[in-house]
């Protein structure tokens, strides 16, 4: 009887969560090789993956996780006829890593590619990019979404006939103090500001109503660091990062800079744009012909941005990448090659070095983690 009480007592610790533990999130395009959603074990001492489970999910191409880690968003990029797209909710088990389905929603719009979670979890705002709408979905009791609130119409064109016929949402991010909503439009060439009520769940339009970007740039993705003094935009069609000044809703250009080496001349993909937690350095995405992390310094004083250098992902199309929350590893999600490679990241320096360690997924296009 005592050695079954200490081997009970071993599987318990041994499948007890540890403090470098954590729930890695992987969203993916439908493809031969992903079906939905995966949810991995990662540890930051070594940086070894275990795969835990995973749900059937259509084109799960955006996660957002609510506050506490009990539940999770996932965009479903689909569309039709401008109102194709939905929005689905699922609960999240701490202690099996397993996600059940809940609900979904429709978005209110096509091809939704970005969900985001306001503070107070009782709201999720989604930007779709084909037909160039925001909305707001109330959250229940439960987790489960309710219908759309509010849904919101960009209006214009950018001078890329091609790519910029009409408005292209292409994230929703909330700020710090949960008051302001920042939407960069592709199609537009604008960050849209919204104020935000938290209690109503509505949006309006701030006193600066949007921030305008060099035309034919294409706005994607925006962040703001963690001493909350700055803003920065990466510019899809351009490669380029533009940094901001950034109090109360407001945002002031102080410098765009390329995210590309001055020699190089091929197709150009930006994509996503994290910071560092100790906000010294500043990782931004390249596909197209680049498929590369650019990796920036940080001025501490004024926010502004200096190129270090450029890391190869080791494959194609890095659309999303993420820090694992020790910062001790960068992951890059490879979705045309089908993996996400990790690398090292040095705290001080900045760069990156390959673990030769790797994920197998099918597309995988979005990370999120649960502690």
């Amino acid at each position: 009887m005592k050695q079954l009480i200490l081997g009970i007592m071993g599987a318990a610790l041994l499948f007890s969560p540890a403090d470098d533990v954590y729930y890695m999130l992987v969203g993916t395009y439908n493809s031969e090789k992903s079906e939905g959603i995966y949810v991995y074990r990662f540890n930051s001492s070594d940086a070894s993956v275990e795969e835990v489970s995973h749900v059937n999910a259509s084109n799960a191409s955006y996660l957002a996780v609510a506050p506490g880690g009990k539940y999770v968003y996932a965009t479903n990029e689909n569309g039709k006829d401008d109102n194709g797209g939905e929005v689905s909710a699922y609960s999240f088990d701490k202690k099996s890593g397993r996600l059940t389905f809940l609900n979904k929603q429709l978005s209110g719009g096509d091809h939704p590619c970005y969900v985001e979670i306001d503070r107070t979890g009782k709201w999720v705002i989604v930007g779709n990019y084909s037909s160039g709408t925001l909305s707001v979905l109330p959250v229940n009791t439960d987790g489960s979404l309710g219908t759309a609130i509010q849904t919101i119409h960009h209006q214009g064109a950018g001078v890329n006939k091609k790519r910029q016929d009409k408005p292209h949402v292409h994230c929703t991010i909330l700020s710090k103090d949960n008051k302001w909503l920042f939407v960069p439009d592709l199609g537009i060439d604008k960050v849209m500001i919204y104020a935000f009520d938290e209690k109503k769940g509505k949006l309006s339009p701030s006193n600066q109503q949007f921030a305008e970007t060099v035309g034919g740039s294409g706005p994607r993705h925006f962040i703001i660091h963690p001493t909350n003094r700055q803003a920065y935009l990466v510019e899809e069609m351009t490669g380029t990062i533009s940094v901001y000044d950034y109090q109360d809703g407001k945002l002031e250009s102080r410098q765009r800079i390329s995210m590309l080496p001055g020699e190089f001349k091929g197709a150009i993909g930006a994509a996503d744009i994290h910071i560092s937690p100790d906000g010294h350095f500043l990782y931004a995405s390249n596909r197209g012909d680049a498929n590369d992390i650019s990796i920036f310094s940080v001025n501490q004083v004024n926010g502004q941005l200096t190129l270090l250098g450029n890391q190869s992902t080791l494959g194609k199309s890095p659309r999303n990448f993420s820090l694992d929350p020790s910062a001790k590893y960068l992951l890059a999600a490879n979705q045309s090659s089908n993996e996400i490679v990790i690398f090292y990241r040095d705290e001080k320096s900045g760069l990156l070095t390959d673990t030769k360690k790797r994920i197998e997924v099918g597309k995988p296009v979005c990370i999120k983690w649960i502690p």
